[in-house]
């Protein structure tokens, strides 16, 4: 085994470690949300009106299942009063339907703030949208299954956590991705004494800017990720997604190739991805790009990290 091959490996099993390690840890949080969620709603004491079953969304066959096995009505179904006075039920709602937060919002708007337990700003209108949308689903997952159970709903309330904190998770890998390109760019031009002011070392890896020799100026930000601009100009530009999910970066796709039209004639367009699939690779040559590369690849042979520096430094900004 080379000793990139090694390097690569220990890379990817830290990566792992770290995933598994903060999947744990955020799936234990939001566990212990749920069960204080499901006890706050097991202690409201308001008399709650169910009766209109159809304004609801409720549907009767569903209504009656959970009747006859003696649950609450409101640990099951929605109610508009009922998510004012505790908006983070959203997520126990959501979870008996199984509903993504992103389908949720594409239908009866955002609800980051409501599950997150902070002040949220609740109205009737919109906890009467979402109550209806959870409803009706809910009744369907009732209905679909005769043997459904309240245990049966709490499993899809672990699962829905479950598969809420992979989507965090992978945002979270392609920000770990982003700090690693820019540390080791950074780490690059140190170590080639290319900063005018030494004392600039220990500014910030998200935001910073760096002066270098030539006129050239290096920014860390978050739209665009990184920019080098050469006598006033923008010479270069970087944009780094390290997803590994083929149709999370596929939908990406769109405002990478927003920020790269907008940029002016001469910059030189770059992009880090963590996957590239055959219809990606269609759309990404017909885009103003000079080159792509893999994440993974320029990361763990060193023969393409010193590509992608020298595509950088060499041939787009002539400083080496």
């Amino acid at each position: 085994m080379t000793s990139d091959q090694e390097s690569a490996r220990a890379r990817r099993t830290q990566e792992a470690i770290e995933r598994a390690l903060r999947l744990a840890n955020r799936i234990a949080q939001s566990n212990n949300l749920d069960i204080a969620i499901r006890d706050k709603l097991q202690n409201l004491e308001d008399d709650f009106d169910y009766e209109n079953q159809e304004y609801l969304c409720i549907e009767p066959n569903a209504w009656n299942r959970v009747i006859e096995i003696g649950i609450k009505p409101l640990l099951v179904f929605a109610h508009p009063n009922v998510m004012k006075q505790v908006p983070e039920s959203s997520l126990h709602y959501r979870g008996l339907a199984l509903l993504s937060r992103k389908r949720v919002s594409e239908i009866a708007g955002n609800i980051d703030a409501w599950e997150q337990g902070g002040n949220a700003r609740v109205t009737y209108d919109k906890a009467l949208k979402l109550a209806r949308l959870y409803n009706a689903v809910i009744s369907c997952v009732i209905i679909d299954n005769i043997d459904w159970t309240f245990e049966n709903g709490y499993r899809n309330i672990l699962a829905t956590i479950g598969i809420t904190e992979d989507g965090s998770i992978r945002n979270y890998i392609g920000s770990m991705a982003e700090r690693s390109i820019k540390e080791r760019i950074l780490k690059w031009v140190i170590d080639r004494n290319l900063l005018l002011n030494p004392s600039q070392i220990n500014k910030d890896i998200k935001a910073g800017s760096w002066e270098l020799f030539d006129g050239v100026l290096m920014k860390f930000s978050s739209e665009p990720d990184i920019v080098f601009t050469k006598a006033g100009n923008l010479a270069v530009m970087i944009e780094i997604k390290g997803g590994k999910d083929p149709a999370g970066a596929l939908e990406r796709l769109g405002a990478i190739k927003k920020t790269f039209d907008e940029s002016p004639i001469g910059c030189k367009n770059f992009l880090i991805v963590g996957v590239v699939t055959n219809t990606m690779g269609e759309r990404l040559s017909e885009m103003r790009l000079e080159k792509y590369f893999l994440y993974d690849e320029i990361f763990d042979k060193t023969q393409y990290w010193k590509e992608f520096m020298n595509e950088i430094f060499h041939h787009a900004l002539r400083i080496i």
